[in-house]
C-alpha cells in the first residue's frame, strides 16, 4: 500500500525508492550469475567505459564513499578482475585497471545491464527516456552544486 503522507510525493523519497529498486532487481542478476556486489560492478563498469582510475578518482564517479569503493577493489583484485599498477603521474596513489579477466566479464555483464535497462524502460518513449535522462543529469548537477550554510543551516547554490 503506498502511504499517503507528504512523504510520498517528496521527490528525494521517490527518486530513492527507484534507484533502489532499479538497483537491487539489476544487483539481483549480477549477483546470481557473477557473483558481484553493486559496488564492485559500479567499479568495474567506471573501468570498463574508462580505463585506469586511481581509487580517489572511482569515488568521484561512483559517487561512493571511500570505504565501499577501497572493498570493491580488493575484492576485484582478489578475483583477479582488477590490477593495481603504480600511478607514475603522482608517484603516491595507484591506478586499478581491468585485467584480461575482468575485460572479459564486463563484456558478457554488459549486453545483459543493457537488455535489462531496455527491459526497465519499455514503457517509455524515446523523447520520454532522453527527457528523463536530462533531468537525472539537472537533478545530480543541482545537487552537487548545493552548499550549506554553516551559520544557517540553510542551501544555497555555488
Amino acid at each position: 500500500m503506498q502511504p499517503t503522507s507528504a512523504l510520498s510525493r517528496f521527490l528525494p523519497y521517490q527518486l530513492s525508492l527507484a534507484s533502489n529498486a532499479v538497483s537491487g532487481r539489476i544487483a539481483m542478476e549480477y549477483r546470481q550469475r557473477w557473483g558481484l556486489s553493486i559496488p564492485e560492478w559500479r567499479v568495474m563498469a567506471v573501468l570498463g567505459d574508462s580505463g585506469a582510475k586511481t581509487q580517489r578518482d572511482l569515488t568521484k564517479r561512483t559517487l561512493m564513499d571511500k570505504v565501499a569503493v577501497n572493498r570493491a577493489c580488493k575484492v576485484l583484485e582478489e578475483r583477479d578482475l582488477a590490477r593495481r599498477t603504480p600511478n607514475e603521474q603522482d608517484g603516491r596513489s595507484h591506478l586499478l585497471e581491468l585485467t584480461a579477466s575482468g575485460r572479459a566479464m564486463h563484456s558478457e555483464i554488459m549486453p545483459l545491464a543493457l537488455e535489462m535497462e531496455r527491459q526497465l524502460f519499455a514503457g517509455f518513449s524515446a523523447d520520454e527516456l532522453d527527457l528523463f535522462r536530462t533531468l537525472l543529469e539537472r537533478a545530480r548537477l543541482q545537487a552537487e552544486g548545493l552548499v550549506e550554510d554553516d551559520l544557517s543551516g540553510s542551501y544555497g547554490i555555488r
